[in-house]
């Protein structure tokens, strides 16, 4: 940090278990991940490119050899993987990932309709080859899955050998955890915590609003995904108290 403030709460440190911040690349071209790396490499632990964008993007081993030299390990959006599957490619998709040296890989069936078991057959798989995260819920803002359900299928994930679950949002931050305004489903997050340890889970949010609630809920140390490159700063000020909408929350009384 540039200079001292007391009653800064304490950040775990990278590389972290917990705390994570887990940006989404879009489509940023070589130059402008130089340029986001330069100011936000310390406060990004993962970078998913986000649904099938890496299909399309131009120079992807060079962008994704920046990302590999800062330490900052990247992915390919669930999406993606599911699009292999509908395909019956899920080998071709194994092949995806060696070629380009991946490290992680998502599993997700949030537009398509994938039996639970053969989900969880795709991760013990995948788990052989790559770290696997798993992301729970749907992108049909219609389709509303209850509570005991996102515990299951989350706890049967991780069995399968997930490291970590991802709690659906979309890069919206209007389904699945959310509802259609973006007000965070209080009730279903406060549920699934008492089965499912909060280290465990990477809440998809990208609204700000929904940023200080899991903050302020789990503290300073929550992990949080579905982060827009030129939020990364904007929240690890919210998640030191450095910021208006928690700018109370971590400070002693005594003071």
């Amino acid at each position: 940090m540039n200079y001292l403030l007391q009653n800064i709460p304490e950040r775990t440190t990278k590389p972290r278990q917990y705390g994570f911040t887990m940006a989404m690349d879009k489509g940023l071209s070589c130059r402008q991940v130089e340029d986001f790396l330069s100011t936000s490499a310390d406060h990004v632990d993962i970078v998913k490119l986000g649904w099938g964008t890496s299909f399309v993007t131009p120079k992807l081993k060079d962008k994704l050899k920046i990302y590999k030299d800062a330490g900052i390990p990247t992915y390919f959006g669930g999406t993606l993987f599911e699009a292999f599957i509908i395909r019956n490619q899920f080998d071709d998709y194994r092949k995806v990932l060696e070629k380009y040296d991946m490290t992680f890989a998502e599993v997700s069936d949030g537009s398509i309709e994938l039996d639970h078991d053969l989900k969880c057959e795709y991760i013990s798989k995948l788990s052989e080859q790559v770290t696997v995260l798993s992301e729970v819920g749907s992108k049909d803002a219609e389709k509303i899955i209850p509570p005991y359900k996102w515990i299951k299928l989350m706890q049967e994930e991780l069995d399968a050998g997930a490291w970590k679950v991802i709690g659906e949002a979309r890069e919206g931050g209007n389904v699945g955890l959310f509802r259609s305004s973006g007000e965070v489903r209080s009730g279903l997050v406060e549920e699934i915590l008492t089965k499912i340890p909060f280290e465990k889970i990477i809440w998809e949010a990208p609204q700000k609003a929904q940023q200080v609630w899991f903050i302020k809920l789990l503290g300073t140390n929550v992990n949080l995904g579905n982060i827009a490159p030129n939020e990364v700063i904007p929240l690890e000020t919210i998640r030191l108290g450095l910021r208006g909408d928690t700018f109370m929350h971590f400070l002693t009384k005594d003071l």
